[in-house]
């Protein structure tokens, strides 16, 4: 697969969905590899993913089976990020499981690697996120982030995600406290207008 085609631009980043991942095997080969390398590089710099301590590589590469299994069952959309050939991000939603909550999902993941902070790769890749789950017809995309993640935050604000609520010092980390704050997008309403 050529990247920089699919990407439209050879600076910018190629965000490919699961099914384009797997088509192609020397990609595909790689990703749990580069998926854990930038996972537990983020978790060990301090980087809020829902780990204290880097996740093993099975651990990853359970939750990435996962996620791919729930998404060719159109419960779920991946979106992976390269710069050239180099994996740089990834993110992930997850439809809600209970029957009443089926048109809801949650954005579970997004990781960029900091090298490539700064290159437009959590926006592309959250973007992309937003068009796959309007697409598969979910009313409301869910998020949760530490309150420290300003930078995140703050992308989330600017592609429409509106705070719902704060849990003030629910996250804690060794002495260190922070707040849980949720965002959510309202698709319906983004049709609507």
């Amino acid at each position: 697969m050529n990247l920089a085609r699919t990407s439209g631009t050879t600076t910018g980043p190629a965000i490919l969905d699961a099914m384009e991942l797997a088509s192609d095997p020397e990609l595909e080969a790689r990703f749990v590899e580069s998926a854990h390398r930038i996972l537990s590089d983020l978790v060990d710099g301090g980087a809020a993913l829902g780990w204290v301590e880097p996740p093993s590589l099975d651990e990853v590469a359970g939750l990435l089976g996962d996620v791919v299994s729930a998404a060719r069952a159109g419960d779920a959309a991946l979106r992976v990020a390269y710069l050239g050939h180099r994996l740089v991000g990834l993110g992930y939603w997850l439809r809600y499981s209970r029957p009443t909550h089926r048109p809801h999902a949650d954005l579970e993941k997004l990781a960029v690697d900091a090298a490539a902070h700064g290159r437009g790769v959590g926006r592309a890749l959250t973007a992309a996120l937003i068009a796959d789950a309007r697409e598969a017809g979910i009313e409301v995309l869910t998020l949760d982030a530490r309150g420290d993640n300003t930078r995140a935050l703050h992308l989330y604000r600017s592609l429409g995600f509106t705070e719902y609520g704060r849990l003030p010092e629910f996250v804690a980390v060794g002495d260190r406290r922070y707040d849980k704050v949720f965002y959510m997008l309202d698709l319906r309403r983004q049709e609507q207008d």
